[in-house]
């Protein structure tokens, strides 16, 4: 299997056949479009050029990763998201990411504007401090009967199967491991 490099590059260089333009000329698409959000530069390229959601988005990241557009370190992220109201909940995001990292050297930490998604070779849990005193921990366990403590994610995230409430660092306990181990294995 490639990594994730070797399929950008890849991407990158069907552009021409796929899409009819190679990289250059698109981003000089999108420099003319005017557009800066990403969400909005995507949406331009499907439905005024037809480019396929994955190559629009592809162009979307390349274009605002050149001009710097929206681009904030992994750790400016994590930084903003355990900023303010939600900064007592940073010590169950610093417990959590040593847990992961103590699975294995193939976890793929990756944090977005919201939350932070763990992956190996596709997302098996994420992280998102969503009250001043919630952390919300989903996880990718298809098939696992839910308990109390582990409940269906419901409206929470629709990329993952169950979700566990985290007031508190202590709650990454053995039974909350073995939850990760089992996604993680899975992935």
């Amino acid at each position: 299997m490639s990594s994730p490099e070797e399929q950008l590059k890849k991407m990158v260089e069907n552009l021409p056949e796929k899409t009819g333009k190679d990289l250059d000329e698109w981003l000089r698409v999108i420099e003319k479009s005017g557009l800066h959000k990403h969400g909005e530069i995507v949406g331009h390229l499907k439905q005024d050029h037809g480019v396929t959601h994955g190559y629009a988005n592809l162009l979307a990241s390349e274009f605002l990763k050149i001009t710097g557009d929206g681009q904030k370190s992994p750790e400016e992220l994590v930084d903003a998201q355990y900023a303010g109201p939600k900064s007592g909940l940073r010590p169950i995001y610093d417990t959590l990411v040593g847990v992961m990292e103590r699975l294995g050297d193939d976890v793929e930490i990756s944090p977005k504007k919201t939350y932070v998604s763990f992956r190996r070779n596709k997302q098996f849990a994420l992280l998102q401090p969503s009250t001043r005193s919630r952390a919300d921990l989903g996880l990718n366990l298809p098939g696992e009967e839910s308990t109390e403590r582990l409940e269906p994610s419901g409206s929470f995230n629709a990329m993952v199967s169950h979700r566990v409430r985290l007031e508190d660092a202590i709650e990454i306990d053995s039974e909350l491991k073995e939850w990760l181990k089992q996604a993680y294995d899975q992935a």
